[in-house]
């Protein structure tokens, strides 16, 4: 094999590692968590500094207590405390997962890609499990909705990973927490 030929598969072997890379970073966006949060702009934030837990529902009652005390670590270092009933604010947060359809595209025969070809593509519908974690809070007395964070995120089969993808979604809900008025 002549240098020129061994220099053009260089330039092969570098294309593919670049588009196969770019292909998990694409696949690393569209599976990352997604967190919104929005609140009732006229409530004083600073009159609440206690919460009763009002309910939370899981599809796994196991993840019931672990939702609660992502929760609660998130709110104690807020400066909230939790009592048993009766606080300022009243939260129910409720999960469940659902199955989603994803496309997925596999080429082959990427010198002939890179050279102005397709190659061959195998296109197939692969279904992911998505969890959803909503938190509510409401004001006690009024019992007016004066908070609400959804966050969605890609199912792992370990529990472990599971536990880590719902505190940090928990930490980014309760990051700019609680709002300031206006």
């Amino acid at each position: 094999m002549s240098a020129e030929d061994e220099g053009e598969r260089m330039k092969s072997a570098i294309w593919s590692l670049m588009a196969v890379a770019s292909l998990l970073v694409l696949a690393t966006i569209a599976f990352s968590q997604e967190i919104r949060t929005d609140y009732d702009h006229h409530v004083n934030f600073s009159q609440y500094k206690t919460y009763s837990w009002a309910k939370v529902e899981t599809p796994d009652s196991i993840w019931n207590e672990r939702v609660k005390e992502a929760v609660d670590r998130a709110l104690a270092a807020k400066g909230w405390t939790q009592v048993p009933s009766g606080g300022n604010v009243s939260i129910v947060a409720v999960g469940t997962t659902h199955e989603k359809p994803t496309l997925r595209t596999f080429y082959n025969g990427f010198d002939g890609w890179l050279w102005g070809g397709f190659g061959d593509a195998t296109t197939y519908v692969e279904n992911y499990e998505e969890g959803t974690l909503i938190v509510d809070m409401f004001d006690t007395s009024t019992k007016r909705l004066i908070w609400r964070s959804p966050a969605s995120d890609v199912v792992s089969s370990k529990p472990e990973k599971n536990i880590r993808k719902l505190d940090r979604a928990v930490q980014k809900m309760f990051e700019h927490f609680p709002p300031a008025l206006g």
